[in-house]
């Protein structure tokens, strides 16, 4: 079932899109995080990716208070990234509304933290793998490490991860187009269910995702260009369901 995330990225406590994941060049596109969250909700989107920019680089969260505001404004469920690094950080978040967090760094550093969390939160845990020429970027992507996606996303295939988010950095926030044939290596390189993230740039993207194929992948996250107007939140979502009909 294809599913579109659309994207809000908390920068000191409103929603941006980065250029290429530096926050250097962060645009502001709502200084309403909850706001936002409610609009997505109301043009018919059925989740909803979070992404504290501030926490990926802090190491811990930072815009919690936005975050909060997200949860209270939307009945969508929510999954969060950014600065969750330990099993207490998953489990506050869990307890507050959160429907599924993403690990990232603390997956390349710490893969047993990854694997307990599963256990212990069974469905709720998801990993963001962010690659940058193929290979894993972490801290907010400041550090490049010298593991490949599909060797990272090996390391969790029986520990229960709910999904894979998969981040082309070199696309991300200048609207390319998803990276449809890395994140299909991906997708058939394990059994976790992975999401496109990255580059979507218009209603091609989505149509591209509907192709057979891509059958594979759970959905795709859209940010700049549900902001900018690039793509309209009806037409993707129409075409979305008139293929969950078909299918």
């Amino acid at each position: 079932m294809t599913i579109l995330f659309p994207a809000i990225d908390l920068k000191d406590g409103q929603c941006v899109r980065l250029k290429l994941g530096d926050m250097d060049q962060a645009t502001v596109f709502n200084d309403n995080p909850g706001a936002q969250a409610k609009a997505f909700e109301d043009q018919g989107f059925e989740w909803l990716h979070v992404v504290d920019l501030n926490g990926a680089f802090a190491g811990e969260s930072v815009n919690g208070a936005a975050v909060d505001a997200i949860l209270a404004a939307t009945k969508n469920p929510v999954q969060l990234g950014g600065g969750i690094r330990t099993l207490e950080h998953i489990e506050t978040w869990l307890t507050k509304g959160i429907s599924r967090v993403i690990l990232g760094t603390v997956a390349v550093r710490d893969p047993a933290l990854v694997k307990e969390a599963c256990k212990r939160f069974p469905g709720k845990v998801a990993v963001g793998i962010d690659a940058k020429g193929g290979y894993v970027a972490v801290e907010g992507w400041a550090e490049t490490s010298e593991l490949t996606a599909v060797a990272l996303a090996r390391q969790f295939e029986d520990a229960g991860v709910s999904a894979i988010i998969y981040t082309d950095i070199d696309r991300d926030g200048v609207l390319k187009g998803l990276n449809i044939p890395s994140t299909l290596e991906l997708a058939h390189a394990v059994s976790i269910p992975v999401i496109a993230s990255g580059g979507l740039a218009s209603i091609e993207d989505v149509k591209r995702l509907l192709e057979p194929d891509c059958a594979i992948l759970e959905g795709a996250i859209s940010g700049r260009a549900l902001y900018d107007g690039r793509l309209d939140p009806k037409e993707a979502m129409d075409l979305i369901r008139a293929a969950r009909k078909e299918a």
